[in-house]
């Protein structure tokens, strides 16, 4: 076992330019591993209010008070400049979310992190492949978080990322002691479940497909955010930071997120994770096609330059391009109508989603709302089909003259 968690690692270690790299079954799992490794309890994490609502009990289950930043509406990216002093001085780290495979900008968070001495921590789940300031993401914080669910489409396993391998070992026991064993009846289910959901495309039985999943408890949302059952989250709280009070939380839509992986999970996650140099150009291709074709950031806000891009070289291979559209719901449903899946929303923001019983709220939560309900996340491997049906559906982009900052 140890043998192929090296061979993973080392592939991802090359990736990120040496830094040392410890295998887990998923981000959401690495990602409570840091939190606990670098914050104590009771302290406030910044992290941005469109995000997974799995996230916002990871740190909840962590043991930290979860802190909404403000964020740059032109691309969903978290906004250094508007959080105040005051906020800024009360942080023990900050989360960044780098949404959609977009980065958020770590060199001037990190320059934050420094002065205030504090762990930068990325999220790096959809950034895989996207560089910020001539370095990969994830590079820049104490800790980062990696998804191999995401564009390698292995639905499980992930790393977690260490500036300084002198805590690989502390951090390795607390993975390893934190594992549920093997489960033989999970690990079927994880090596058919692909091929049972391609025969249902295939036979166009898309819904049908949902219904299985959902029916085997791997999908579980009936709206963008899962209930927050707040008594019972209030009650979670008493016990944090430990994961098992808030299982029922964290697990959604993946089950597994912390169980040991079996030998045919992880020759499955190898062979897609040797493949995802191809996964890369096809997704930076798709962006460059998504980003011209009238939805995005430019044309939203003219003068800038589009959310994906990279002044030093191609597009970012984005894992879902955020287009600005004026009526998300419609163009949501036009898409479906060509079988077209949009995912990913994350719609209302956190803190209105959790209210001030469970997070501190952005100083600044307009921008964050406005983008949240008009950002509209699209598959580039699908770049040409969905554009075609935007445009014959007659969707129109957003246009942000009343955001706050948005004429910036």
């Amino acid at each position: 076992m140890f043998s192929a968690y090296a061979d993973l690692e080392e592939r991802m270690r090359g990736r990120l330019g040496g830094r040392e790299c410890l295998y887990v079954p998923s981000c959401r799992f690495g990602l409570f591993l840091a939190l606990r490794h670098w914050c104590r309890p009771g302290g406030k994490v910044l992290m941005s209010p469109v995000n997974d609502d799995v996230i916002l009990f990871v740190v909840l289950a962590a043991g930290l008070r979860p802190v909404q930043a403000p964020l740059d509406p032109r691309d969903g990216s978290i906004d250094p400049s508007a959080v105040p002093e005051s906020v800024w001085r009360d942080l023990s780290a900050v989360l960044t979310t780098n949404l959609y495979g977009n980065p958020d900008p770590a060199p001037e968070l990190r320059g934050h992190c420094d002065r205030l001495g504090i762990p930068l921590i990325e999220d790096a789940a959809h950034a895989i492949g996207s560089t910020v300031g001539g370095r990969p993401v994830g590079t820049y914080g104490e800790a980062s978080v990696f998804s191999l669910s995401k564009h390698t489409g292995a639905k499980t396993g992930g790393f977690l990322a260490l500036a300084d391998p002198v805590h690989r070992a502390e951090l390795t026991a607390a993975r390893d002691a934190l594992l549920h064993p093997t489960r033989p009846t999970a690990e079927l289910i994880h090596l058919v479940r692909p091929y049972a959901e391609s025969t249902l495309r295939g036979l166009r039985l898309v819904g049908a497909a949902r219904a299985a999943v959902r029916r085997l408890g791997l999908e579980e949302r009936e709206e963008i955010r899962m209930p927050l059952r707040a008594g019972e989250l209030a009650r979670a709280l008493t016990s944090a930071p430990a994961l098992d009070p808030f299982h029922s939380w964290v697990r959604v839509d993946m089950h597994d997120y912390r169980l040991r992986p079996g030998a045919g999970r992880l020759r499955r996650t190898t062979r897609r994770f040797g493949r995802l140099d191809d996964v890369l150009a096809a997704h930076r291709t798709g962006t460059a096609l998504l980003l011209s074709g009238g939805y995005g950031t430019a044309e939203a806000f003219p003068g800038r330059a589009a959310a994906g891009t990279s002044p030093a070289g191609p597009p970012q291979p984005l894992y879902r391009v955020p287009l600005l559209v004026e009526d998300r719901n419609a163009a949501v449903a036009a898409l479906a109508r060509r079988r077209i899946t949009t995912g990913y929303l994350y719609d209302p923001p956190l803190d209105s989603y959790a209210g001030e019983a469970f997070t501190d709220p952005s100083p600044a939560p307009e921008p964050a709302a406005w983008f949240a309900r008009h950002a509209l996340p699209v598959d580039p491997r699908h770049a040409t089909e969905a554009l075609t049906v935007l445009r014959g559906a007659g969707i129109r982009p957003a246009r942000p003259s009343m955001v706050p900052g948005g004429s910036r």
